[in-house]
């Protein structure tokens, strides 16, 4: 799990460690961890700016809303079947080798979804360079953490850098489709696609050119048929859950824009966006810089709550510094939401597919991002914009039911997963058993953060047995 011990980074660590108190200071000073971490943020901005980008382009330019959901639908499933692959990929032969040509196909085919639509080509064009681009596109997201994984020296760097990527994959996830609508309807209805290009090659060659990084390949064992995540109900229900979450996302950002323009302020439409992504960014950060003592599903579960409740208030809404405030509240149960919901994943899944399953949870997001804006604008269109958040309050519903269905899976999965062939220690406290065990598991899952996490919940398990 954890990097082969280095003098270098040892010393710049307890540097880091002794000149701040800062956790994320402490993680962004591991040599390397900074450079990939930032170029990994650029070059996953498109996941959560396509899909809309898409529906915003071609209804300007065809005058349909129908047909730019349809093309958008394409693009996400492409995505959603091509990016578990890609991510197998990855973990057999590497990330640079694999994800190179990769962007260079994505990039030109988004490209050529642009001029087809500038230029009004024939709709199964369009269709076409959608699904070379869903297809091409893989999840760059996954390949940071797997980095982090890689080059982290102790547990509790190990859990800030990973709660510091799930804020930045949540303020992608909002701030992404805000960006692509404002681009779109306030500078030319294909800005919103341009942008994601150019972000997608030059944050993917500068993230694949952190060659120190890059992770080791884990080797497949000869005759070993590994099943696929999607056998695991606790993956499957992420995934669930998060489709949900996509679908608040993308239906909120649309609501927000028709709410804006039928209240005659439509240029306010971006800071009240904003004021949503401010709370969420503000508490992802408080939380990533906590240990946390409660069991990881409930807290899972709560936040789920949490955002399911608050989200049905915008549809209360009559004002747009209403929605605001309502907005900044609801933001603050987003962003640990994901971060425990990337942890369960984490936690379930084999280590030689942790790639795999993170990338299904990227790509639940974008599927819910992309159906909750063509959703929405199909029902703003149809009876104004508090139709839009109606979407919004059903998938926050949706998610709630959802997650407390799921509890059960949640809660056994993520407390009886077992890691073999790891020695035991003894056990001081559950602190301690944490940083003992991930130091053992290093030897034995050098791409995964589960092991440590399983040894350390059997071991107090054992502990606390009656």
């Amino acid at each position: 799990m954890f990097h082969e011990s280095s003098t270098t980074e040892d010393s710049s660590a307890e540097t880091a460690t002794k000149t701040s108190r800062n956790p994320y200071a402490v993680v962004y000073s591991i040599p390397g961890a900074k450079n990939f971490s930032i170029s990994g943020a650029f070059a996953r901005f498109p996941m959560s700016m396509v899909g809309i980008g898409i529906i915003l382009m071609i209804e300007v330019l065809y005058n349909s809303y129908a047909l730019g959901g349809k093309v958008s639908a394409a693009y996400v499933i492409a995505q959603a079947i091509c990016s578990p692959q890609i991510a197998k990929l990855v973990d057999r032969y590497g990330q640079a080798r694999i994800m190179r040509p990769f962007i260079v196909v994505s990039s030109l085919s988004l490209s050529a979804l642009i001029l087809a639509a500038l230029t009004h080509q024939a709709h199964w064009m369009l269709y076409l360079f959608a699904i070379l681009t869903g297809a091409t596109i893989g999840a760059v997201g996954a390949m940071v953490r797997a980095r982090w994984s890689h080059v982290v020296n102790n547990p509790r760097d190990l859990h800030t850098a990973y709660s510091l990527e799930s804020a930045i994959d949540e303020m992608i996830f909002v701030i992404g489709p805000i960006a692509a609508t404002v681009l779109a309807t306030s500078v030319s209805p294909w800005a919103g696609l341009v942008v994601p290009v150019v972000l997608m090659v030059f944050g993917g060659f500068w993230f694949l050119a952190q060659k120190d990084t890059e992770p080791p390949i884990i080797a497949p064992v000869l005759g070993e048929k590994v099943p696929t995540v999607l056998r695991n109900p606790a993956v499957l229900a992420v995934i669930a859950v998060f489709i949900c979450t996509g679908v608040i996302f993308g239906a909120a950002d649309v609501a927000t824009i028709a709410f804006a323009e039928e209240q005659g302020n439509k240029g306010l439409s971006g800071l009240v966006l904003g004021v949503f992504a401010l709370g969420s960014c503000i508490s992802g950060l408080l939380y990533g810089a906590r240990q946390w003592g409660s069991a990881l599903w409930k807290r899972f579960v709560v936040g789920i709550v949490a955002l399911g409740v608050m989200v049905c208030l915008f549809f209360v809404a009559t004002n747009l510094w209403m929605l605001a405030a309502t907005m900044f509240l609801a933001g603050f149960a987003i962003s640990p939401t994901l971060i425990n919901g990337n942890n369960v994943i984490q936690l379930v899944v084999s280590p030689r597919q942790l790639t795999e399953g993170l990338t299904w949870v990227g790509t639940a997001l974008g599927v819910g991002v992309s159906l909750g804006s063509s959703v929405a604008g199909v029902r703003i269109d149809e009876a104004g914009a508090h139709s839009g958040f109606s979407v919004v309050v059903i998938a926050g519903l949706v998610q709630v039911v959802i997650a407390l269905v799921a509890m059960r899976t949640f809660r056994t999965r993520t407390t009886t997963h077992q890691i073999q062939e790891v020695p035991t220690v003894d056990l001081l406290d559950d602190e301690s058993a944490v940083q003992e065990a991930t130091a053992l598991s290093s030897t034995i899952a050098p791409a995964s953060t589960i092991a440590a996490t399983d040894v350390a919940t059997d071991l107090i398990n054992k502990k606390y047995k009656k």
